[in-house]
């Protein structure tokens, strides 16, 4: 007689199996493409409490038992100051996914309540560095995250729209202030619809926003600008189901030759440095 299979078994099937298109292909590619893992890393996932960094951690676990290359992970997850519920629920469904959480405190919440000026930036910049700072002490030498494809588009187009820029995010970078240390997005092709229809599937739930400082018009803003971009890109998929991979192709794509003006290294350029020569 086959015995029961746990609930974490069940979550790990669904994504090997049913998910196996929507999500384990992708986070695979995502690995190798972008060289995410190597042999001797020791990787801190980051798990918030939400959907996509809990998924995250399954993945990299799974990577980690199934891979050729072999590495280490450990599951950090940082309480900025949540409230009893959240982080009960950040417990709850670290036992249920099997996931041996290495929780510590912070006064993040506090910090960025007591500030006027853009407090998601800086509840942003600090939940990294303490990320860095805790995994150091853990000896890891890279941290993941869990922004997964729609985040990578959605940044994009808010940059262009708001920022008056073009600027992408990285799958992987270099921490500035935290030599050796690297920064890796597993999800980075993964698209949160698949990831919300294997919420739905495995009848999970998550935290949503936990942030104590929402009330502040900065924090609403934010919010508000993410979920217009989600509209229209969402609008703009009735007419062009391929918007999204479009954008996202671009990203690996980009002409430089054609734009009058760049930055390089934090450095101004124009196309009139070499003009004249290419005239020649």
């Amino acid at each position: 007689m086959s015995r029961e299979l746990t609930a974490c078994q069940l979550v790990e099937r669904s994504i090997s199996k049913k998910y196996r298109k929507e999500i384990w292909n992708p986070f695979i590619a995502a690995v190798k493409r972008y060289e995410l893992v190597e042999a001797g890393d020791k990787i801190a996932v980051c798990v918030s409490g939400g959907k996509d960094s809990f998924l995250c951690a399954v993945l990299m676990r799974m990577l980690q038992r199934f891979s050729e290359v072999p590495f280490e992970v450990v599951f950090l997850c940082m309480d900025p100051g949540y409230q009893p519920e959240n982080r009960r629920r950040i417990e709850e469904n670290a036992a249920l996914l099997n996931l041996p959480l290495h929780i510590f405190e912070t006064d993040i919440f506090d910090a960025a309540d007591k500030t006027d000026h853009s407090p998601c930036y800086l509840c942003a910049r600090m939940r990294r560095g303490h990320l860095y700072s805790e995994a150091r002490k853990l000896g890891c030498n890279k941290i993941a995250l869990g922004h997964h494809f729609s985040d990578v588009i959605e940044t994009t187009v808010m940059a262009m729209f708001y920022g008056g820029q073009l600027q992408a995010m990285l799958p992987k970078l270099h921490s500035t202030n935290y030599p050796g240390m690297t920064l890796i997005r597993p999800l980075y092709c993964v698209n949160e619809k698949d990831i919300l229809a294997w919420v739905r599937y495995n009848g999970l739930s998550f935290i949503q926003c936990a942030c104590r400082v929402t009330k502040h018009e900065a924090g609403e803003e934010h919010t508000g600008k993410r979920r217009e971009i989600k509209q229209l890109i969402a609008e703009l998929k009735k007419t062009n189901p391929q918007v999204e991979e479009n954008i996202f192709a671009s990203l690996h794509s980009v002409w430089l030759d054609t734009f009058p003006g760049y930055l390089h290294d934090g450095e101004e350029h124009s196309f009139l440095e070499d003009y004249k020569r290419r005239g020649q």
